[in-house]
């Protein structure tokens, strides 16, 4: 076999495993139990959260989806909005700490929603929606731990938090970034908000779908002038 033949093998074996590296990323990234938008302005009322549940099956469909909400920093006033096909129960909790409101005292708040009845089908997703009153304001973040249970009695645990530096961990729980309304200018009230968070938060989805494919293509087009050089000196 001659050099230029070995080197040809060689670049579009490269080639096909980059672009697979990068396709089966994107695939990961993608498929996780997400919450959008991702982030709020601290203390933000009269909002909505969406927690987007892809099945990642190749045969069975999702058939119950558990989620939890933070007790310790709790969401006022939630509401679950009716979906097609799935039956919601809401469970409340006693909150250790009861909240102050220009309302009065808060003494428990949603803990748990389950969806059952329903279906999401294999490589298909369901956004499930939460509406709030209030979001809290003496912290950063609220994490949202998810149960996703396949009709085979599978049980994916979307419960794992990354330590500040670390990598994202396998099945990473969906996570609410909480900002500054003086810091950012977001206004506290998420009928201002929210639009416009919603609408970054779609484009973000799309990008990274359009920055892993442009990195495929450019990843080919570096392989097909590797292939040009090495082709000409070949039949030099």
């Amino acid at each position: 076999m001659s050099r230029a033949h070995t080197a040809l093998r060689r670049a579009g074996l490269g080639t096909a495993l980059a672009a697979a590296a990068l396709l089966t990323a994107a695939g990961v990234a993608s498929a996780h139990v997400t919450v959008h938008p991702d982030s709020y302005a601290k203390g933000a009322t009269d909002g909505v959260l969406s927690f987007r549940v892809p099945d990642e099956s190749d045969t069975t469909s999702t058939t119950k989806v558990q989620l939890f909400l933070p007790t310790d920093h709790p969401l006022l006033g939630v509401l679950v909005s009716p979906h097609d096909g799935w039956t919601a129960t809401v469970t409340d909790t006693k909150l250790k700490t009861p909240v102050r409101t220009d309302d009065g005292t808060i003494t428990d708040a949603v803990s748990e929603i389950t969806w059952t009845g329903g279906k999401v089908a294999p490589g298909h997703y369901e956004d499930f929606d939460v509406a709030f009153g209030q979001l809290p304001d003496d912290t950063a973040e609220l994490t949202f731990k998810t149960l996703q249970t396949y009709a085979d009695g599978k049980v994916v645990r979307w419960i794992e938090e990354a330590a500040k530096g670390d990598e994202e961990p396998e099945n990473p729980a969906p996570v609410l970034k909480l900002t500054s309304a003086t810091a950012s200018g977001t206004a506290t009230k998420s009928s201002a908000a929210t639009p416009a968070t919603t609408k970054a938060s779609a484009s973000d989805s799309t990008a990274r779908g359009l920055g892993a494919a442009g990195l495929v293509v450019g990843v080919l087009g570096l392989a097909a002038g590797a292939f040009a050089v090495v082709r000409s000196r070949a039949a030099k």
